[in-house]
């Protein structure tokens, strides 16, 4: 067969994604200059497919659609047919999910568009059956979409047309900037979301506004957010519940945030096996998961737990954290210290097949029958199963319940539960493991970075910051280039896509400067610097004051995105403003002032609606409490003493960046000159080491306390109430759519709560094999 635009020309490309899809009758092509060329001269709309490989319902309408020889005869005859990894181009998949969620109301993957030659959308969904169901209302089948629109650009395209310059118009009002000093960007039609949860208020009261947003947006009954089912994780917004608890003394956000945290542990979408997150859960209760893992997920989620731990002392937090990094360690790491994208959700051609028991599943797998019977009660296995005749485990015995009807003691319990799940976790091995997807992505490993190097301060242990480091030296001998100053955004095999989104560097240059708190290493101090003066020279807009998704010299495509929303991902412009202000003090260029007007382009966007922005909402949030910092000077070649980093790891400080520093200005100069200054930072000068003790300076807007030896007695110079983990020492006594989407409280959950604090396994406890 000739080598030419009709043909599948997937076979080629590096995405796991793409390459399931090549051997398809279909003649689907990448989004690339040759296949848009030839829609344009053969005169043809677009079919636009963009899905990743990890998708369940997208594995459902390639089966049922795109192995069809009846629709792969009208896609290839009337269309030109594209296939596009949305994990590779989130410029091309926020564009579309965009309109997606203006038209319909909804967004996710896989995301079906049809599109002129000139890539403008005329019609849009996310999955359609081949044919019309009646279990799917009015939605028509895939197959009779295509015939119609097949006949209707032959016939009568004027519509299609007109249709589609009104949906680009859409677009670019609401994904690019207002540049006449107005944000019009809810004067755009949009379905309502969250109306009900948004309040408005000033800079000043802007936590209070999202605290009160996730608080009303909480399940009293199950905990997350929302009142049905699908239930997404929201880490951001479990965050700023705990922030808002921190900083505002808000006792209803804690109970809404720990609720929350209680229920993900306890529930389905966590593996009790393993360690991890599954994407979300299809209902309410937490019960049944999409079973893909993503890397994204896998490094947000225990973030939030770790900022959970930190402020409440509780155990069973750190306990999930652990799991999640091991699990991390052992499933997703490349050999060089990489992280891999994602595990399907699919083994054996069935969903979840992985991950669910039967009763004579968990028998065979442990040998002591009464271990067994305690692990079948511990997390609901049944006859009958609450997945397709098997089960998802769920914690649904605590400890104390299992020790009443067993009459043993709670620590036998554990021990025996321990024990079951190390059988359950070998018995797991052997089964057909789900595929993975081994390309690497920056900006996904920026966030597990992030989340390590985070674990490695809060859990005080070095093997996460080590996981962090080997990450980072990965991404930049394979993704960074230090002559151009550009990152790639994915690896895979050696393959390098050399396009970097806002979303890579913002979200390495977070990662970064957490690697750098933890360790206080100036070079992870110069490359997030380094990282944070790209994001200016590349997606900038001065004339917008705006952050945009894709750099100034990428290709044009009917609008260029800006990412202000968190999604499945946090908002990429949030967490580059954070990163901005966080190391503005460490740079000649006034990245602080370029935060602050990226922040006052979005405010009535903030305020409105607070649920979709919580990244800008706490980078505004930050900047409204004068960039409050910590400052500690010691011997680095030495490192922080044992009590200075317990007290670090037991203090919660939402926002407030800890900066360590040499402890003479002899020793700063090799920094300074790392950094590429002139003279020490402001926030530096003078607050040297004293008495041959580490010395702690808490800072506020340039001003700084006197020097002490005492974190404690630093922040008490802060105006605001930060409040330390220890004031909560005895809390442990307390006994959509049916497709892949993103899209005060008393709340009772004791039960889940007692279930899940019972087990103290070890980090090890999953060990390798899986």
């Amino acid at each position: 067969m000739s080598d030419t635009p009709v043909r599948n020309r997937l076979d080629t490309e590096a995405s796991p994604y793409l390459t399931q899809h090549a051997e398809n009758p279909v003649n689907w092509q990448p989004w690339d200059d040759r296949a848009l060329e030839y829609a344009e001269s053969a005169d043809k709309p677009i079919f636009l497919s963009v899905g990743y490989a990890a998708c369940h319902w997208c594995h459902v309408m390639a089966e049922e659609s795109f192995e069809d020889d009846t629709v792969a005869s009208i896609l290839n005859d009337s269309f030109v047919p594209i296939k596009v990894d949305r994990e590779e181009r989130p410029d091309l998949d926020r564009i579309y999910q965009t309109i997606c969620q203006l038209v319909t109301g909804g967004g996710g993957w896989p995301l079906s568009v049809w599109l002129t030659p000139e890539g403008k959308p005329f019609y849009v969904g996310t999955y359609f059956p081949k044919t019309e169901r009646p279990d799917r209302g009015d939605t028509p089948g895939f197959l009779e979409i295509c015939q119609s629109f097949a006949t209707a650009w032959e016939n009568d395209r004027s519509e299609l047309e007109s249709r589609a310059d009104q949906w680009a118009d859409a677009l670019q009002d609401r994904l690019e900037a207002d540049t006449s000093g107005h944000s019009d960007a809810d004067d755009v039609p949009t379905p309502e979301a969250e109306s009900s949860n948004s309040d408005n208020g000033s800079n000043t009261d802007l936590l209070t506004s999202v605290s009160t947003a996730a608080i009303r947006a909480t399940d009293n009954e199950y905990g997350g957010f929302g009142s049905r089912g699908p239930k997404f994780p929201q880490p951001g917004r479990t965050e700023a519940l705990l922030r808002a608890h921190a900083e505002i003394d808000r006792e209803t956000a804690l109970n809404a945030a720990t609720a929350t945290l209680d229920s993900m542990a306890a529930g389905g979408v966590y593996d009790h096996i393993g360690g991890g997150f599954h994407r979300y859960a299809t209902d309410r209760e937490w019960t049944v998961p999409h079973f893909e893992k993503m890397l994204y997920d896998n490094a947000e989620i225990p973030r939030v737990y770790l900022s959970a731990y930190q402020h409440t002392g509780r155990d069973r937090y750190a306990r999930i954290a652990h799991e999640t990094f091991s699990f991390l360690s052992r499933e997703l790491q490349h050999p060089e210290g990489g992280f891999y994208s994602t595990l399907d959700a699919q083994s054996e051609g069935k969903e979840g097949r992985f991950y669910v028991w039967t009763p004579q599943t968990v028998r065979d797998a442990i040998d002591d029958s009464q271990a067994a019977d305690i692990a079948i009660d511990r997390f609901g296995v049944t006859e009958g199963g609450n997945f397709e005749g098997s089960t998802v485990l769920t914690v649904t015995a605590s400890i104390s319940q299992l020790a009443s009807k067993y009459s043993s003691t709670t620590d036998e319990i554990v021990s025996q539960l321990a024990d079951a799940r190390d059988s359950l976790f070998d018995a797991r091995t052997n089964r057909e493991h789900p595929n993975r997807d081994e390309k690497i992505l920056t900006a996904w490993n920026g966030l597990a970075i992030s989340s390590l190097a985070r674990g490695g301060l809060i859990l005080e242990t070095d093997q996460y910051t080590e996981l962090a480091t080997d990450a980072l030296s990965f991404i930049r001998t394979h993704l960074w280039d230090s002559d151009a100053g550009r990152l790639s955004r994915r690896y895979k095999d050696g393959d390098v896509d050399e396009t970097g989104y806002l979303d890579d560097y913002a979200f390495l240059a977070r990662g970064v400067f957490d690697l750098y708190q933890t360790t206080g290493n100036v070079e992870h101090l110069s490359f997030a610097v380094t990282l944070a003066e790209t994001i200016v020279r590349l997606f900038y807009d001065a004339s917008g004051e705006t952050l945009y998704l894709s750099p100034k010299d990428a290709e044009s495509l009917v609008a260029r995105p800006q990412d202000l929303r968190d999604q499945s991902t946090p908002s990429s412009a949030g967490i580059a403003v954070q990163t901005l202000n966080a190391v503005d003090p460490f740079t000649s260029t006034d990245l602080s002032g370029i935060a602050a007007a990226v922040l006052d382009t979005h405010a009535d966007e903030v305020r409105g609606r607070p649920l979709e922005h919580i990244s800008l909402a706490m980078a505004a949030d930050s900047r409204a409490r004068e960039h409050d910092e910590i400052v500690i000077a010691h011997d680095i070649d030495t490192g922080l003493s044992e009590s200075m980093r317990s007290d670090i790891a037991s203090t919660y400080l939402p926002g407030v960046p800890i900066s360590q520093r040499p402890a003479t200005a002899s020793a700063l100069e090799p920094w300074i000159h790392e950094l590429g200054l002139d003279s020490p930072p402001a926030i530096w000068v003078g607050r040297n080491q004293r008495d041959n003790t580490a010395t702690v300076y808490a800072c506020s807007g340039r001003a700084c306390s006197p020097p002490t030896h005492s974190l404690t007695d630093a922040l008490e110079w802060f105006d605001t109430d930060i409040i330390d983990s220890s004031s909560d020492t005895d809390a442990d006594t307390d006994t959509d759519t049916d497709t892949d989407t993103d899209t005060d409280t008393d709340t009772d959950t004791a039960n889940n709560i007692d279930a899940v604090e019972g087990i103290n396994f070890s980090e090890d406890a999953a060990s390798d094999g899986s």
